[in-house]
């Protein structure tokens, strides 16, 4: 009778010793943080006008394409290259072919730094992301005055220079 009293007993002693090895627990928390930058990422495709005749003007278009952190306020400039903004100059050694660069495509606005009556491009950040980038096209104007029909034959360049800032 003794070990059926028993029983009982030393199984719940078994139950509340077990109860009582569990150990202790204590807990804390860490923040986490990161900080978006402001910052812009600039490409631009070329601008070739191909095969100048002598007998009309040559009108061709390139792209400016810019990502900045979404909300970024940004201003997109172009250098005057070879020559001014007021006449920007394709190179072959000493010769040269005047043309320039505009915001649109009557060729109204020269598209430079803001100074010397050009205009910059402004705009907002949409994202980094390569499904965010904002394209700005470039419309460039070779005319046809007489400087540029007494041209010699040859390769002529120049390098422009964007300057996003923000």
């Amino acid at each position: 009778m003794r070990s059926k009293v028993l029983a009982p007993v030393v199984a719940g002693v078994v139950l509340m010793a077990a109860g009582s090895a569990m150990a202790d627990t204590k807990t804390t928390t860490f923040p986490v943080s990161a900080q978006v930058a402001a910052t812009c990422l600039v490409s631009a495709d070329s601008i070739d006008f191909g095969s100048y005749d002598g007998t009309s003007e040559l009108a061709a278009n390139g792209a400016v394409k810019v990502r900045c952190s979404y909300g970024t306020p940004f201003t997109v400039q172009l250098s005057a290259g070879a020559g001014s903004f007021a006449q920007r100059l394709l190179k072959s050694g000493a010769n040269q072919l005047e043309y320039n660069l505009f915001t649109d495509s009557d060729f109204t606005s020269v598209w430079g730094d803001g100074t010397a009556s050009t205009v910059d491009v402004d705009d907002v950040g949409a994202g980094l992301s390569s499904t965010r980038e904002i394209t700005h096209t470039v419309f460039g104007q070779l005319t046809n005055s007489a400087a540029n029909q007494d041209a010699p034959a040859g390769p002529y360049s120049d390098t422009i220079t964007v300057t996003v800032v923000y």
